[in-house]
């Protein structure tokens, strides 16, 4: 895969390294001329000077052949931009923007562009972390509409000595995965739910604290 990352800090820094140990190609564009040079000397990608919201700078960049654009610069303005040309004028399946401010998140989505707020999926991690000590992963995925959610049943739990089929979820949740001990079991209506287990759930926002209160009966 060929993934195009325009901005810079720690969080590209990062990002790249990631995706360069699973040996995707990656191209980085950044404004900056030293912290090219940095990132040049310590990763192994591409590095490209240059404004990323100039469509020259991203044509030369590469951006006719991505698979991916992401815009991770401080200025939600131009991670906007950024995705914009990429999707209209390069042609670019798949483009993610960085909403910096959070309330941006949404107006970026109602503009056709993907984006995602770090500050939104951080709270979101507090907030379910503090309410459900129980849980033990939480991770928001498709830019934030859907939840993936790991628990862990204990003796208290009213699902525990339950069959699935007769546990009354709210609409669109799912329970995904069942880990037991060394087993990972792909569940079923007739599957019993014991205590010990870690459960994976599938949630929408709106449905992910009622789904947590049927499993674990804790009042978030």
């Amino acid at each position: 895969m060929k993934v195009l990352i325009v901005g810079g800090g720690n969080t590209l820094y990062f990002l790249c390294r990631a995706f360069t140990a699973k040996g995707h190609d990656v191209i980085v564009v950044n404004r900056d001329k030293a912290e090219c040079e940095r990132l040049a000397r310590g990763l192994a990608a591409t590095v490209v000077f240059g404004d990323g919201s100039d469509p020259k700078i991203l044509r030369e960049a590469g951006a006719m052949g991505a698979d991916v654009v992401l815009a991770i610069t401080p200025h939600d303005q131009d991670n906007l931009v950024i995705c914009q040309l990429a999707r209209l004028q390069h042609g670019v399946p798949r483009a993610l923007a960085l909403a910096n401010d959070p309330e941006n998140a949404e107006v970026f989505q109602k503009l056709g562009v993907a984006a995602f707020s770090t500050a939104a999926i951080i709270a979101s991690l507090i907030e379910q972390r503090a309410s459900v000590d129980r849980i033990t992963n939480l991770l928001p995925v498709a830019e934030g509409r859907v939840n993936v959610t790991e628990i862990l049943l204990d003796a208290s739990s009213p699902v525990v000595g339950r069959l699935l089929k007769d546990i009354s979820l709210p609409e669109s949740a799912l329970v995904a995965v069942v880990i037991r001990g060394e087993q990972t079991l792909i569940p079923r209506g007739n599957s019993e739910l014991q205590a010990g287990d870690r459960v994976v759930l599938m949630t929408l926002p709106e449905n992910h604290g009622p789904v947590l209160r049927v499993l674990t009966g804790e009042q978030g």
